[in-house]
């Protein structure tokens, strides 16, 4: 989304987790604590969840960040996140949650990819997760994180 000439600093006091997760946004509201940075959720105010749309987990990640940021009026972070399984040609990737279920079993998930692994011997994975953060104005910075490993079921 940018490039080492154009990232921005936050210096608003007040950031907008683009959440309705009480646990993440708990999380993230003790690691801002040292910065002097209030954290609100999106949940708390009344933000609907946009539609996870994109074909990303950067692009998932921006929609949530950039719906945040426009409703509020303040800077909002967002992330998407998943697993990636090579036997799988990369799934269930950015529809991870998808593959928990509505009550987000994720038990449930890992033995859906166990099932459909069979006896593919291949047990490589990743888990990828995608940051973004989005001011009012439309500006927006995007990291990502991938950690590689292997399944042993």
């Amino acid at each position: 989304m940018t490039d080492a000439r154009t990232h921005r600093r936050l210096t608003e006091p007040r950031l907008v987790i683009a959440s309705h997760n009480h646990g993440k946004v708990v999380e993230i509201r003790a690691l801002m604590a040292p910065f002097g940075i209030d954290v609100v959720s999106a949940g708390d105010l009344g933000l609907p969840e946009p539609n996870e749309t994109g074909l990303t987990f950067i692009d998932n990640a921006v929609l949530k960040a950039r719906a945040s940021a426009e409703a509020s009026g303040l800077p909002a972070l967002a992330d998407d996140s998943g697993m990636t399984v090579a036997a799988l040609d990369g799934a269930p990737g950015i529809y991870s949650a998808r593959w928990a279920g509505p009550s987000k079993d994720f038990g449930a998930a890992m033995e859906l990819v166990r099932t459909r692994m069979g006896d593919n011997p291949d047990r490589s994975a990743a888990f990828v997760c995608a940051l973004a953060i989005a001011w009012p104005d439309g500006h927006v910075e995007t990291f990502e994180g991938v950690i590689g490993g292997h399944l042993e079921f």
